[in-house]
């Protein structure tokens, strides 16, 4: 029981960020940016400062840590924080500030968001329970994204690392030209994944059973709703911060398959999906900050395993730094051209001819 205590804990760290973006709403002033700041400025600093870990839980270890409720009982909490920091940043964000108090506020709730909101909805969005199912999708109400759970289960992790997949970015392309084209065409997609299940269904796209207009409908119902309760600005703010929330998404999709091409075999048919089409970090800190969303390369090579039994697979391509660190290199594409380019066309060579039943975890 001691190990699964000392195992938990660390995980606590993924409170911070929701926490920093607490003190930015409540302090106000400059330290509104206090969050921005935590999560790009101090944590990739304490990310260099931290050795990597690449161990795993011992096999002997892994069931139990497995069904451990705590590791749940993680995730959940994030659902009424999340909620609890819309209502603030509600109530507060236009309140006797200035317009520079303002967008740090919404920078720090649209961190929230993508953090808080996008990042554990993808968690919980990949269990089959319905209460979590459910979780997942009230996380991403408060980011307007909730088409993501349908397009990233359905339709991301089939597709990805292929030019089939709106979320898998490609060799040259810019963080900038991979927004536009990811949040469009992911949207697209989802609206194409739910269509096929409705006609499958024999029932109509439009009406009562598409779950997307449902999503739309929600979306909608909560910026009527705060621009009733808090005003218009509060509500046009609430959009800003959501979209920061999405591209903050957005920007982890672009360095997470950056390059990475499954091949295509005689059959017509892509490759499966292996450890070396997904860009991984054993960087500590953003591992537990992020419930081990870094150690993507495992999650696809198989998505029903929980965040806290992820594995390092010796297979998976590293990323030089964190993601905090990552994401602010991606926002400057020549130097990220740079520093990637290369690495993308190694592991290109390395693997093209590799078998695909061998994961050497």
């Amino acid at each position: 029981m001691y190990f699964c205590s000392v195992r938990y804990a660390k995980y606590i760290a993924g409170y911070t960020i929701p926490l920093s973006v607490f003190l930015s709403l409540w302090w106000g002033g400059a330290w509104s940016f206090l969050a921005i700041g935590y999560a790009f400025g101090f944590l990739p600093l304490l990310e260099w400062l931290v050795p990597t870990d690449a161990s795993n839980i011992e096999a002997a270890e892994e069931e139990v840590v497995r069904k451990d409720f705590v590791y749940d009982l993680l995730l959940y909490l994030n659902v009424p924080i999340q909620f609890g920091l819309l209502w603030y940043f509600c109530s507060t964000v236009a309140v006797d500030a200035v317009w520079w108090e303002i967008l740090g506020k919404t920078l720090a709730m649209g961190l929230a968001c993508g953090v808080t909101g996008i990042n554990v909805a993808h968690e919980l969005g990949h269990r089959k329970a319905t209460h979590e199912q459910l979780m997942a999708k009230m996380l991403l109400l408060t980011s307007l994204y909730m088409h993501f759970i349908i397009e990233h289960n359905k339709g991301h992790h089939k597709n990805v690392s292929t030019d089939d997949d709106p979320a898998s970015a490609r060799s040259g392309e810019s963080l900038y030209a991979f927004w536009w084209r990811t949040v469009r065409d992911s949207w697209k997609s989802a609206w194409q994944i739910e269509s096929r299940r409705l006609q499958t269904a024999q029932q109509r796209v439009f009406s009562s059973h598409n779950a997307l207009l449902w999503f739309l409908a929600w979306e909608l119902a909560l910026v009527v709703s705060i621009a009733i309760v808090f005003g218009g600005l509060t509500a046009l703010l609430f959009v800003g911060a959501a979209c920061v929330g999405i591209l903050l998404l957005e920007t982890i999709n672009y360095v997470e398959h950056y390059g990475l091409r499954r091949m295509l075999k005689p059959s017509g048919q892509y490759e499966r999906v292996m450890p070396w089409h997904s860009w991984n970090s054993n960087h500590y800190i953003g591992r537990i900050c992020l419930y081990e969303l870094t150690r993507h390369s495992d999650h696809h090579y198989l998505a029903s395993r929980k965040y806290q039994v992820l594995r390092h697979l010796e297979t998976a391509p590293q990323m030089p730094a964190g993601y905090p660190a990552m994401m602010l290199l991606a926002l400057l594409p020549p130097l990220w051209f740079n520093v990637m380019d290369p690495r993308v066309a190694k592991v290109q060579s390395t693997y093209s001819n590799h078998e695909t039943s061998d994961t050497s975890a």
